[in-house]
């Protein structure tokens, strides 16, 4: 029994819970696992990489296995809180910092420097932690391992083994099992195998995530993955055509039948290892109006940029001269402008009024896009665009946005910013999506008002930095461009107030229906309803 004094006039125990002995034992088995990874990384010649790479895997998994089943399966179902503002890892401690800066230096190497990883350099055989990998990569597509497939692999195995965590947290919700399986599956299957054996298949077709669309995959429409694409015949050209309708058909429709939920919560990587692996810092997102208005203005800056890069990229190949192909320079940067103008002029047809001072900042978004635009055209060169040389500006979006922001930021921050800062902050996927889940979906979360007792769970929960217990406590829908619609603010609420929903366009929104007092004639609202 501990002596030490407790001051604390709570209810509840407000120190963190100790760790059984068989959750400690779950740690060191995975433990083990890490170690011998630590140990390839430092040049350690294994007698057998195969099976040793299969220990390494299968002994963290096992060991996360064992400890989530501990964890949760020795507790009711419901909602489990477990002071996690009490622990160091969880709360932005010394813990937390720690392993921020180790994920953020593991995310540093693999991108800019890999041979540090052990990718073999000018043609040599890998060594390291790559070494390590190969024999996985020769079964899979016959093929030396890189970097990107080790961190496939470890990225894999992170939502599968935290996924079955996750389940078993909020086993008492339907809904986040089934979407948890979800993001499982895309990782597991179109993620990771698929690539892969598509390789085999056919290895001069280019890399292509079957669930990644643009902005995400930024690299599609790059010369030399066009040249892949349409080099290939009717499967590369298929390809390349399902990129496309992804952009302008298939994602519209879904979202507008169930929000961006369907992607960013469903389908999408990012999303899946924030949901699964970051779940325990899913608290730490900022839920104060600065970092609300710093979101808005970043994450559409990132998405400005990501319009202005991709165009730039497909304008930097094509050609001026017509009658080898319509598709010239000129013809090219019209169809741009025509078609964001296009958007632009039916969102202020339909929704102007809705959008209010908004629609201003949309207008000087569209201004600043096409005068970019218009500036690379008139004053590009045959190498450069934007008096900067243009193989150069191709890589920026993949250097800026695809690896610092997405990577080194995004998931290296965890500990600090929380689970979805990229998501929240950075993402351009998740910016369209927001727009479009704010003018034409049919998602929304009701809450019941008269039910919420303010226990401030749903805020809490909320990783998209969403004050949720703001709406309900007065009532009000939550209808928001950032709301990923995880539903986790409804699985911890106590009192069933929020409730996930896909209804009619009608009175989605109802920020001036809300009953106070007399402001409202309730005989009039009864019967409306």
């Amino acid at each position: 029994m501990s002596n030490k004094l407790n001051s604390s006039m709570s209810l509840a125990k407000p120190d963190a819970l100790n760790i059984t002995t068989k959750q400690k034992i779950a740690l060191a088995i995975g433990s083990i696992g890490l170690v011998i990874l630590a140990l390839a990384l430092f040049n350690t010649n294994f007698p057998n990489k195969g099976l040793f790479l299969t220990l390494a895997l299968g002994l963290i998994t096992v060991g996360t296995v064992f400890y989530s089943r501990e964890a949760y399966l020795t507790k009711l179902e419901g909602i489990k809180n477990d002071g996690v503002w009490f622990k160091s890892i969880s709360s932005r401690g010394i813990g937390g910092w720690i392993l921020g800066v180790v994920l953020t230096s593991f995310y540093i190497v693999l991108y800019f420097f890999p041979k540090y990883l052990g990718l073999g350099q000018n043609g040599e055989a890998n060594t390291g932690l790559i070494a390590l990998f190969d024999p996985l990569s020769k079964l899979l597509s016959g093929r030396d391992a890189s970097q990107w497939f080790v961190y496939g692999t470890l990225y894999t195995i992170a939502i599968l083994a935290f996924g079955y965590k996750f389940i078993l947290k909020y086993r008492h919700n339907r809904y986040q099992q089934l979407r948890t399986i979800s993001v499982m599956f895309f990782q597991l299957g179109f993620a990771f195998l698929i690539p892969e054996f598509m390789y085999v298949m056919n290895n001069d077709l280019p890399y292509y995530d079957l669930k990644s669309i643009w902005p995400l995959n930024y690299y599609i429409f790059d010369q030399w993955s066009v040249k892949g694409f349409i080099s290939n015949g009717t499967i590369g050209l298929a390809l390349l055509l399902f990129g496309i309708i992804s952009i302008f058909v298939i994602t519209p429709f879904l979202t507008y039948k169930y929000g961006k939920r369907w992607y960013c919560s469903w389908v999408c990587g990012c999303g899946g290892l924030a949901e699964t692996a970051g779940d325990s810092f899913r608290q730490l997102s900022s839920k104060k109006l600065y970092a609300w208005k710093i979101e808005r203005w970043l994450i559409h800056l990132v998405l400005v940029f990501s319009v202005v890069m991709t165009t730039a990229m497909v304008y930097s190949y094509l050609g001026t001269d017509s009658s080898k192909y319509w598709l010239t320079k000129g013809v090219f940067i019209s169809l741009v402008i025509a078609f964001l103008t296009l958007v632009f002029a039916g969102v202020m047809y339909f929704k102007g009024k809705e959008l209010a001072k908004d629609a201003k900042y949309g207008a000087i978004s569209l201004f600043a896009v096409i005068t970019l635009l218009l500036v690379m055209h008139f004053t590009s060169t045959t190498d450069h665009l934007f008096f900067v040389k243009g193989s150069a500006l191709r890589s920026a979006y993949g250097i800026y946005i695809g690896s610092i922001f997405s990577g080194v930021i995004g998931t290296g921050f965890y500990p600090i910013l929380g689970s979805r800062s990229w998501c929240r902050f950075g993402c351009p996927m998740a910016a369209i999506l927001g727009f479009q889940q704010r003018l034409f979906s049919k998602f929304r979360i009701t809450t019941n008002g008269g039910q919420c007792i303010s226990c401030g769970n749903c805020s809490n929960s909320c990783e998209m930095g969403i004050d949720v217990r703001h709406y309900a406590q007065k009532g009000e829908n939550i209808v928001r461009s950032s709301c990923v619609g995880c539903g986790i603010c409804s699985a911890v609420c106590p009192r069933g107030v929020l409730k996930l929903e896909n209804d009619s366009m009608k009175g989605r929104i109802n920020s001036n229906d809300i009953l106070l007092g007399n402001d409202v004639d309730l005989m009039n609202y009864v019967n409306q309803k």
